[in-house]
């Protein structure tokens, strides 16, 4: 199964990549502990170990692809996969999220308001909050 999400944050794609793909910056923007680097082939955590991955492809502010395998996963479920585009328009940056290979037993809806609520909430909040 796989979806797309788009939303607009207040902030440059540099500030949001580089938050992402920080420990301090991606704590902060989304309020949940995380775990991560900015470097291709190292794993990372998010949400108390909630969600699970590796950086497969990082192109600086403007693309991040990673792993991604949350606790409810089953064992026999593969990782499913995101890619994060960043389009800065102006002041303001347009993220693209493609979520794909997500276990088929979950309703899409479960994670995408799960996106929603623990991401792009929060990121929104914090980037405004930052101003």
């Amino acid at each position: 199964m796989e979806f797309t999400l788009k939303t607009t944050i207040k902030a440059t794609a540099k500030q949001i990549y580089k938050a992402w793909l920080s420990t301090q910056g991606h704590t902060k923007m989304t309020g949940g502990v995380a775990f991560i680097s900015d470097k291709v082939g190292d794993s990372f955590t998010a949400w108390g170990d909630h969600i699970k991955g590796k950086n497969l492809v990082l192109e600086p502010y403007h693309k991040i692809v990673q792993s991604w395998r949350g606790s409810d996963f089953k064992n026999t479920d593969e990782d499913s996969q995101i890619e994060i585009i960043l389009n800065e328009i102006e002041a303001e940056t347009e993220l693209t999220l493609n979520h794909t290979n997500t276990p088929e037993d979950k309703d899409s809806e479960h994670y995408v308001e799960g996106w929603k609520r623990h991401y792009f909430e929060p990121m929104k909040a914090y980037f405004e909050f930052k101003k």
